[in-house]
């Protein structure tokens, strides 16, 4: 699968790599490219995945503001809920299309 910006892909690995996690795919970290992805201040927990890491990308000279997240050390029990550890999978908003 490829998460696609302006026709540029930012990341890609085998659907079997990724997880599913409330409508959204996640990548595994080694699966997206270096240089799109920029760490964001903007904070947020889940209740049930813990401390979310918001990206901003990195478009030419401009930076869209949370358009990417993951949870670094996400609590264990959500292991069970989602069937895996997804520590560090990368997520994208609407805007980044992910397709086959």
């Amino acid at each position: 699968m490829k998460a696609v910006f302006n026709g540029t892909t930012i990341a890609e690995a085998p659907q079997s790599e990724l997880v599913k996690i409330e409508g959204n795919w996640y990548f595994p970290p080694a699966s997206v490219k270096p240089g799109f992805l920029v760490e964001s201040a903007t904070p947020y927990t889940c209740p049930w995945k813990g401390e979310c890491q918001y990206y901003s990308l990195k478009d030419g000279d401009t930076l869209l503001q949370d358009r990417a997240w993951s949870y670094p050390t996400p609590y264990p029990a959500s292991f069970d809920r989602v069937g895996q550890d997804y520590s560090g999978y990368v997520a994208f908003w609407k805007e980044i299309s992910v397709t086959e």
